[in-house]
């Protein structure tokens, strides 16, 4: 990390865990827009990814994270493996 970025706090912040869910992973990863943050997450399962990316937004990115997890789990329930094509 350069000198700069510890000073003004720059980076990427952490990559978050997966979390389980049926038999499924979610990894939410909010996207940066226009000053906010979209809801977005990795789904897997058995070698299998689907990227979901949302159009809905909000301002702080932890309870963006916490949406994208509760929209990938609305999305494993109302289709499960047809996520997947």
């Amino acid at each position: 990390m350069s000198w700069l970025s510890r000073i003004f706090g720059g980076g990427a912040p952490p990559a978050p865990d997966a979390i389980a869910y049926e038999g499924f992973a979610i990894t939410p990863d909010p996207q940066k827009a226009d000053g906010q943050w979209r809801i977005a997450a990795t789904i897997e399962k058995d070698g299998r990814t689907h990227r979901m990316i949302r159009a809905d937004t909000m301002a702080d990115r932890e309870q963006c994270a916490e949406a994208s997890v509760a929209k990938a789990k609305q999305m494993i329930d109302e289709q499960g493996d047809r996520l997947f094509g």
